[in-house]
């Protein structure tokens, strides 16, 4: 699949640009392609690389455990490099990759499927608008859902529902410089074209999700709530007088379309609404909740239709929390995203026609497990000599980056938790597990698991890939994220 011509999608769908909507219109298919498959539901865990995975297991089922996830019948990996602005596609003469992509780039991989520069939503690397996953199901007939722990206008759920030269232009208020990219469309647009339109007010009048739960009320304004509601949403809280949804209100809603954001900015770390069981972030819904509610209603209102649904779900503050190096944090968000993965599951397994997709955009930090009482060099003053004494021919000179400066918050203290001592060192924070004695606690030099971070930013690891239902063994091996976007509509029957 890997490095196939990206011209193919233009003989799909026609994406125009109108006063600052996007109207795709699909080409007319004899069949669904493989009738077995109604729905698929697409989760991602923002920033989760291989040693988030096992790091959760161990955390909360030792060892010998397993998340969800790792259950799932069919185990893959994906390589995640973006390109250069103004690159050409892989195998094109001007291709040029950047080996560590960010959320956005990566969003327009699996959602468009093509590579493009760090920052771009629904655009290739060029600049043109390219149809989204979401877009040609909804457009298709399918019923459309996107859920995340982010604000929904941030970069991976609105790599399904917008198309924009630089993520930075979410609204309300926002800039020429923050929307436009000259450098890649060779001038500043008129503010009518689509890629220079603030992606809330891009989510709030295209209709493209059905289903629209997460954070980022601030986004969002009077007009937004307008158009919204006059296209039958049933909105929770309110983008005018910005109060936010709760749990409660969730659980309540009933309509086939509905908007629901939770917070203002991004959702609440799990690890604060367990310690904080009275405040008014507890009142939030959990990503399996929003999770499950999406399901539901998106189920409800597709029963004894031809078409199902189409479903994103993301674990946005895995990454979040591991761009702050903290593992603690870090944890708990695996685990809320892995209870979302079961949700998923459960419901396939009911339903027999679903095909679910876990994986991630790309690895966060560099998360490492270390061996107990161990710590890593990533901050020491000097690093390990390349010499191996038993063998002198193995000994050379390295080749290593310059004038770097040691981070003084990570290289003079302890940053996760207590329990370390050595203070020169970038000390990893540590957790006891389910295989720990009786009476050890986080933190101590005791506990069986030890956590650190080599980066404050993400890396070019390639991610983990889990999948269960029909044509998930088309996700088994190695794969390219615009690999997903395939398999995706080939599943859907929305794409040649």
């Amino acid at each position: 699949m890997r490095g196939r011509t990206r011209a193919t999608i233009a003989a799909v769908v026609a994406v125009v640009a109108v006063g600052g909507t996007t109207t795709v219109a699909a080409e007319a298919k004899p069949g669904r392609g493989d009738k077995e498959i109604r729905n698929v539901i697409y989760l991602l865990g923002d920033g989760m690389g291989r040693t988030h995975v096992t790091a959760g297991r161990e955390r909360f089922y030792g060892t010998d455990g397993r998340l969800t996830m790792e259950q799932l019948p069919v185990v893959g990996q994906v390589s995640t490099y973006s390109v250069q602005p103004g690159s050409g596609q892989p195998g094109a003469a001007d291709f040029v990759p950047n080996a560590v992509t960010d959320s956005a780039s990566a969003a327009t991989a699996w959602a468009s499927g093509v590579k493009t520069y760090n920052a771009a939503l629904g655009v290739d690397a060029k600049g043109a608008v390219v149809p989204t996953v979401m877009e040609l199901a909804k457009q298709a007939g399918y019923r459309t859902g996107n859920v995340s722990t982010a604000e929904v206008t941030d970069a991976t759920p609105a790599g399904q529902m917008s198309h924009a030269l630089a993520r930075g232009c979410q609204g309300p208020v926002y800039s020429a410089a923050a929307c436009q990219n000259a450098e890649v469309v060779g001038s500043e647009l008129p503010t009518s074209d689509v890629r220079v339109t603030p992606i809330a007010d891009q989510i709030a009048r295209n209709g493209t999700a059905d289903v629209i739960f997460g954070g980022g009320l601030a986004r969002f304004d009077a007009d937004d709530e307008t158009a919204l509601e006059e296209q039958g949403y049933l909105v929770l809280g309110s983008p005018a007088t910005q109060t936010v949804a709760t749990e409660t209100d969730l659980a309540a809603a009933r309509n086939d379309k509905i908007f629901g954001l939770f917070n203002t900015g991004n959702l609440t770390i799990e690890k604060y609404k367990q310690e904080n069981p009275a405040s008014a972030q507890a009142a939030e819904p959990t990503l399996a909740e929003m999770t499950r509610k999406a399901i539901d209603v998106l189920h409800s209102s597709t029963w004894g239709k031809d078409k199902g649904f189409y479903l994103q779900i993301e674990g946005a503050l895995i990454d979040k929390r591991s761009h702050a190096n903290d593992a603690a944090q870090t944890l708990e968000e695996v685990k809320a995203f892995d209870d979302a993965v079961a949700a998923a599951r459960a419901y396939a397994e009911r339903d027999g026609h679903t095909l679910v997709v876990v994986t991630a955009d790309h690895e966060c930090a560099g998360f490492s497990i270390v061996e107990k009482g161990t710590f890593t060099n990533a901050e020491a003053t000097t690093p390990p000599a390349n010499a191996d004494t038993g063998n002198p021919a193995n000994t050379s000179a390295l080749t290593r980056a310059t004038g770097g400066e040691l981070d003084p918050a990570r290289s003079t203290g302890i940053l996760n938790a207590p329990g370390a001592t050595e203070v020169d060192n970038f000390a990893p924070a540590t957790f006891r597990t389910p295989d720990d004695p009786e009476g050890v606690t986080d933190g101590s030099e005791d506990a069986s698991l030890w956590l650190t971070y080599l980066s404050g930013n993400h890396t070019g690891a390639d991610v983990p890939l889990y999948a269960y239902g029909p044509r998930s063994q088309e996700l088994a091996g190695s794969i390219d994220n615009t690999d997903l976007f395939d398999v995706v509509t080939r599943a859907l029957g929305v794409a040649r």
